[in-house]
């Protein structure tokens, strides 16, 4: 399926007529914010994992004794 630019400027303007001009950069902005939030989180991920990790091994060492 090859898009041309027909395509394109019907769907821009099916989008602004549906959502309006002023929805549209606050939309952008959202996601913009939620794949940053995404990104922050699977990079931390991780860290997190390790800390459980550790944590579980301590939890079964004190279990030994």
């Amino acid at each position: 399926m090859r898009g041309g630019i027909w395509e394109i400027i019907l769907i821009v303007l099916l989008v602004l007529i549906l959502f309006g001009s002023a929805k549209i950069p606050a939309m952008a902005r959202n996601i913009a914010q939620g794949i940053k939030t995404f990104k922050n989180e699977v990079k931390d991920e991780p860290k997190k994992t390790k800390k459980v990790q550790s944590k579980k091994v301590v939890s079964k060492t004190n279990k030994k004794k």
